[in-house]
């Protein structure tokens, strides 16, 4: 009986079977919007020269992984309910998807993932991030993509990467504070309607106050608290 295609591919031996490990993740100091790099270790069989990788890296916030404070569980309230639904509610939401080229190497090599963050607290990825204070966020890490590798006689091969390579990374939760602070220092973003901004702007111009946080506060009656 023929082979399936699959079967071919599992027994041809010159396809380069790669690891992958999450080595760390900081903020990025010069960057044009928040970001945060993942440092992303690649391993190839000894000696095999992978002559380039087009890597698709899904990354999700496996919220369940985690504990929550009292707090942290008040600014959730929007996104998962009252705490006694958690167990029905709490799910892994989905933070990006980006694709990644990475240059020749042989044997191993480190690249970075650069995620671009926002403050946007509409989207759910923000909202979760911004409710949790300290500690760390549990996330997963789902790789595909292509690899292209010589073949023994020098020929050039590719091959897709299956979705079954799932990295588990606990990521501190300053390393997201510190970029996002890096860019917008004790600031936090309010989508308005235009309407509605040009009638905050209209009461601040018309009542000469300094600034929209005394505007909100005096419309909130905390203008002299």
């Amino acid at each position: 009986m023929a082979a399936t295609p699959d079967a071919t591919i599992a027994a041809d031996r010159s396809i380069p079977e790669l690891h992958f490990e999450v080595r760390g993740a900081s903020s990025v100091d010069h960057a044009a919007v928040p970001t945060i790099a993942f440092t992303l270790s690649i391993e190839a069989p000894p000696g095999r020269a992978i002559r380039s990788l087009l890597l698709d890296v899904q990354i999700q916030i496996a919220a369940r992984q985690r504990g929550y404070t009292a707090e942290a569980q008040a600014r959730l309230l929007e996104l998962f309910g009252t705490p006694e639904r958690w167990g029905t509610t709490l799910r892994t939401l989905p933070w990006t998807r980006i694709t990644v080229v990475v240059p020749p190497f042989t044997g191993s090599t480190d690249v970075e993932v650069p995620v671009a963050c926002t403050y946007d607290l509409e989207v759910t990825a923000a909202r979760y991030l911004a409710a949790l204070e300290d500690g760390e966020v549990p996330l997963e890490l789902l790789l595909s993509g292509t690899v292209f590798f010589a073949a023994p006689d020098g020929a050039l091969q590719a091959t897709r990467i299956a979705w079954d390579h799932e990295l588990d990374y606990r990521m501190p939760v300053a390393v997201w504070r510190r970029a996002i602070e890096r860019h917008f220092p004790n600031s936090a973003w309010l989508r308005v309607s235009r309407e509605r901004l040009e009638a905050l702007w209209a009461y601040k111009s018309r009542h000469a106050l300094e600034s929209f946080d005394a505007t909100l506060d005096a419309l909130l009656g905390r203008a002299d608290e």
